[in-house]
């Protein structure tokens, strides 16, 4: 067989052709006394720093490299609250206590703002770049260079050491696995590769010591014709706890029956984060589920978190990659895996595939100091 031929021959998925497409990368350093030094303050008449100046500096810096680099969406987040982006035909911004949510649509929108408390001096700054246009997946590697590029003319003009910057590239690709029942008979094929080998086929060469993480989160909602599954009784202090348990059962049945066997079921209402780790971790930390994994170590099972005095509008079922899900090739088969194991859970839930949507949002991580 000719080595055409073999590449050729690489799993592939066929995904709806209304699939969504969202990159954004993060570029976090730490607010030293010595970089603040370099940036403008203000004494209060109270006697406490007004930092202001400070931020305010940071962000100009910011917009206008972003406008030299032809990057039209950046971000200044200086609260310390954990960034997220989703999609969105409005944009628009989510803060919680704990996190800050950008809203938006690529194909769309320009944004240039900054977020921070001028009272209050950030433990860390947040350099936040979305990407734009309509054909995200293919324009990443160039995306992820230009942002790449300014970093390095930001951390020359602020006189912050370039090792000091953590950058983030987050890539994901969202889309209902029953979009076909629903009328959308168009697809596209993708072998998912993974993002180092994508940005090296442009010549864009990652760092070696690079961190990644790649998984998939699907969401379910829970209606009252699933609740009504099972026997709840009300009474009881623990009433959700045989709807959860039968929810566990059932995905870790299909998960195993298609070799599935990283994830995670939650049902408690907090927003999983999905991070690479040297070691296995899940923890709660405040409305977070942090959940660590090794790419590089043995599957780790499934892990179901809930609580049985609550019912929840909605459950995430988490499938992570591990190296042998094709780290070396591409994730399209990791992709088809999950799209028949979900197909199988909807026929179990006897969900009525040609009206609910069963979404699933597949994610890929890569994360470096820049040098």
């Amino acid at each position: 067989m000719s080595i055409v031929r073999k590449r050729n021959a690489a799993p592939k998925a066929y995904i709806p052709a209304n699939a969504r497409d969202n990159q954004y990368i993060l570029a976090e350093f730490t607010l030293t006394d010595q970089l603040l030094s370099q940036l403008p303050t203000h004494i209060n008449s109270d006697g406490n720093i007004n930092y202001y100046a400070c931020y305010q500096a940071i962000a100009d810096l910011l917009f206008t490299l972003s406008n030299n680099n032809t990057i039209t969406n950046s971000i200044l987040v200086a609260n310390d609250k954990l960034v997220r982006v989703r999609y969105s035909q409005e944009m628009h911004q989510w803060q919680t206590k704990q996190q800050i949510i950008f809203y938006y649509d690529p194909q769309q929108h320009v944004l240039q703002n900054s977020f921070f408390d001028a009272n209050n001096r950030a433990k860390k700054i947040t350099l936040v770049f979305l990407a734009s246009g309509t054909d995200i997946r293919a324009g990443a590697a160039d995306f992820h260079q230009r942002v790449k590029t300014l970093l390095g003319e930001f951390s020359e003009q602020i006189k912050l050491p370039l090792n000091a910057i953590r950058m983030r590239d987050h890539q994901h690709l969202t889309y209902d696995i029953f979009a076909k029942n629903k009328g959308c008979n168009a697809s596209q094929a993708h072998k998912f590769r993974p993002i180092a080998q994508r940005y090296a086929s442009q010549d864009v060469k990652l760092a070696e010591n690079i961190s990644s993480i790649t998984y998939a989160i699907v969401d379910l909602t829970l209606d009252h014709r699933i609740s009504g599954l099972v026997d709840i009784d009300s009474a009881s202090t623990d009433p959700y706890n045989p709807l959860y348990t039968y929810l566990t059962d059932t995905f870790s049945l299909v998960a195993k029956r298609f070799n599935l066997n990283n994830g995670a079921l939650i049902a408690n209402g907090l927003v999983p984060l999905v991070r690479h780790s040297l070691h296995d971790l899940v923890s709660k930390v405040g409305e977070l589920q942090m959940l660590g994994y090794n790419p590089k170590q043995s599957p780790c099972g499934i892990v179901s978190k809930w609580q049985a005095d609550t019912l929840v509008d909605n459950v995430q079922l988490i499938f992570v990659a591990n190296s042998q899900n094709g780290e070396e090739q591409n994730y399209a088969k990791f992709v088809n895996q999950i799209e028949q194991a979900m197909r199988l859970f909807a026929t179990e839930l006897e969900i009525p595939t040609e009206k609910d949507e069963l979404t699933l949002r597949f994610h890929q991580h890569v994360a470096f100091n820049l040098s």
